[in-house]
């Protein structure tokens, strides 16, 4: 079974998950604007999601079409082979969205496929109505530029809920995006990791996952476990197959600290929860406290962004103080996402590179420094 697939992703990781699909064995990767593109079977499938560390979600692509009217949505949708996944008794809800498209109307697109999907599958199956009380089949639309395309997630809950953070900060980031700066950070198995603002722990938990070569999604279920098409046994070969990659024969380790207490308590249980404690020494800190344990470190953090015009001002303050303590030093790097395009001068060194990130809805930038 060769299936066509959509990965919708944060904006500027595009191309590190086409190198990892790449890695993963997948086919004809093809990276685009806040997605990418592949091919693979069954097996690619449940790989994807059980081992991508910066994607959102696995999609099949159905189909896509050119729709500018209401009719040729319509007919476009019904032309698309859907029964060759969902059967008789299946639930088939629809979401999705549309941009910059003569289709505007969300809402109207929504009703519109739903109801040439059930023409389309009462001709297929002969029958008058839909119960929907099988699996579920999301299916999502995209109209960008008056391109449709009908996808259906294979995911459902999305990638970055790996399941080990049961609590959060104020402002959490995604496992997806920590797990992309450890990535843009260069981290490796032999590194020591360190984050003097840690939160709730995701960068050093991510850090640690990536390091130990732990599958993300391993301990976690997903969407298409529910569909016939994909026998239960792709799964089990797949978990087995990520879990002797784990490699814990490394000399990683990592060191977190955060001036709340509350805070390093939370991220201790994370840390247990994703199983990689024993790897994480955690403390009650200052950022302007801030040590070095070891002779070389990779320092990634996530300072506090500041919206209100008092708290702008402290965030200004913390990155002068991270310019003090953060010491330009043979054998250590440093990594911090922030939106300020000052964060330079205040820091007081010019990045080696910068990255441009969302965080969220949030347009930031990686300042790294490593030369």
């Amino acid at each position: 079974m060769n299936l066509n697939f959509v990965v919708p992703c944060l904006m500027g990781v595009e191309s590190l998950i086409a190198n990892e699909l790449k890695n993963l064995g997948a086919n004809e990767v093809r990276a685009e604007n806040a997605r990418v593109l592949f091919s693979g079977d069954e097996h690619i499938l449940a790989r994807a999601n059980i081992c991508c560390r910066y994607a959102e979600r696995i999609q099949i692509l159905v189909g896509t079409f050119h729709a500018e009217t209401f009719e040729e949505l319509f007919q476009g949708v019904k032309a698309l082979p859907l029964e060759q996944w969902i059967g008789k008794e299946d639930a088939f809800p629809v979401k999705g969205y549309s941009l910059n498209s003569k289709l505007f109307s969300v809402r109207d697109c929504q009703a519109i496929i739903k109801k040439a999907m059930v023409e389309r599958l009462k001709e297929t199956y002969q029958i008058p109505w839909f119960s929907e009380t099988g699996a579920t089949y999301q299916v999502q639309f995209s109209i960008l530029k008056d391109e449709v395309s009908i996808l259906i997630d294979t995911t459902g809950t999305g990638l970055h809920k790996r399941g080990y953070r049961l609590q959060a900060n104020e402002a959490p980031m995604k496992e997806t995006l920590a797990a992309s700066l450890c990535d843009l950070a260069r981290l490796r198995d032999y590194h020591t990791l360190y984050d003097p603002m840690c939160g709730s722990g995701t960068i050093l938990i991510e850090g640690a996952l990536k390091a130990l070569n732990i599958a993300p999604g391993l301990q976690r279920k997903f969407a298409a476990e529910q569909f016939r098409q994909i026998p239960e046994s792709v799964w089990a070969e797949e978990r087995t197959r990520a879990q002797d990659l784990v490699n814990f024969d490394c000399d990683f380790a990592a060191y977190g600290s955060d001036i709340d207490p509350a805070a390093i308590e939370v991220a201790k249980e994370n840390a247990r929860r994703a199983g990689v404690l024993n790897r994480i020494h955690f403390e009650v800190a200052d950022i302007k406290d801030f040590q070095r344990k070891t002779e070389k470190g990779t320092v990634i953090c996530n300072p506090p962004y500041g919206e209100r015009l008092m708290e702008i001002r402290e965030a200004e303050e913390l990155y002068r103080t991270m310019g003090r303590v953060f010491v330009h030093e043979r054998g250590w790097t440093y990594s911090i996402i922030s939106p300020s395009e000052d964060f330079e001068s205040l820091f007081g060194r010019k990045a080696d590179k910068r990255r441009k990130l969302y965080n969220g809805m949030i347009k930031c930038q990686l300042y790294m420094y490593f030369r």
